[in-house]
């Protein structure tokens, strides 16, 4: 059980849900951490993987939302190609 009072399955479907179409997929280590990796169903590229998200932070259902939201902002910024532009 997670200090927001949900259970790790329950956790995990939230979070995968958020990111459909994508593939995403959520594991909980036995040391309260969580691993999220985001891939693209066609190709099955990882477009983003992030660990080590201690679930001590989520304490409420905005925290969750929080989350959520802080992964959508990092799977943004990963997509962005990067521009540089070189001054002669």
């Amino acid at each position: 059980m997670i200090a927001c009072g949900l259970s790790t399955l329950e956790l995990r479907s939230i979070v995968e849900g958020a990111f459909l179409p994508l593939n995403c997929t959520c594991t909980i280590a036995p040391d309260q951490s969580m691993t999220v990796q985001i891939a693209e169903p066609r190709t099955g590229r990882v477009d983003l993987l992030v660990t080590g998200i201690s679930l001590e932070r989520l304490n409420s259902s905005r925290d969750i939302s929080n989350l959520v939201a802080e992964l959508r902002d990092e799977l943004v910024s990963v997509a962005q190609p990067q521009v540089y532009s070189r001054l002669a």
